[in-house]
């Protein structure tokens, strides 16, 4: 198979993964930030990781809160979480992420996480020249209804780089399903908290590292 561009998750394929309870603390704070210090911790752990609208709507009926300042107040606040990660060296790239730059093809990110975060970390890490166009979700309620296995970014990536035959790289299934939803080929990374991950999807490609992209994609 030859592919003419390649579209990457950016959490657990490019840079490190965000520790769970940075993120936990982030979103306690968020509460804070309302003036709900004490609250139930199922809620915070549901508004820290895979938040559906219905959710968000339930919680902040709890707490009397505006469910769309809630939000946005929450991607803000884990963001700035996250950039505070990287500034202090706790979240970095993957060595193998500088080969990608020797790949003769167009590139892309989509992620699920913020755009905000997105577009720190590649200006942080000096990686922005490598990519032709990069995707997160809008600081939206709406936005978490096209978060992955959704392909809604993916394919405006894929439209962005005029792409005819693509790859998605991920490390999660639901970057598989959104390539299948988007009809293009996957790679799963087995990156070190994957190495030993049982997969319910069929990647195209099950690869170990970044590197790997050249032999697949004979460049």
């Amino acid at each position: 198979m030859t592919y003419d561009t390649v579209v990457f998750d950016n959490d657990g394929v490019l840079v490190g993964r965000t520790h769970f309870e940075v993120l936990r603390e982030a979103t306690a704070d968020t509460f804070a930030q309302f003036g709900v210090t004490d609250p139930d911790p199922d809620h915070v752990e549901d508004m820290t990781i895979g938040a559906t609208p219905a959710q968000v709507a339930s919680v902040c009926d709890t707490y009397d809160l505006d469910p769309d300042q809630f939000w946005i107040t929450r991607d803000r606040t884990v963001s700035e979480a996250q950039q505070a990660e990287a500034r202090a060296g706790r979240k970095t790239p993957y060595g193998d992420v500088s080969t990608i730059a020797d790949l003769d093809i167009k590139r892309g990110i989509v992620s699920s996480n913020q755009q905000a975060t997105v577009d720190f970390l590649l200006d942080h890490f000096e990686i922005d020249g490598l990519f032709d166009t990069a995707y997160g979700r809008e600081a939206t309620i709406e936005s978490l209804n096209l978060r992955k296995p959704n392909a809604h970014y993916l394919e405006r990536a894929l439209a962005d780089l005029d792409a005819d035959s693509a790859l998605y790289v991920g490390d999660n299934e639901s970057d598989i399903r959104a390539a299948e939803n988007a009809g293009i080929d996957s790679a799963f990374i087995r990156r070190p908290h994957r190495t030993d991950w049982d997969l319910n999807v069929w990647p195209t490609w099950d690869i170990d590292s970044l590197d790997d992209l050249h032999r697949i994609c004979g460049t």
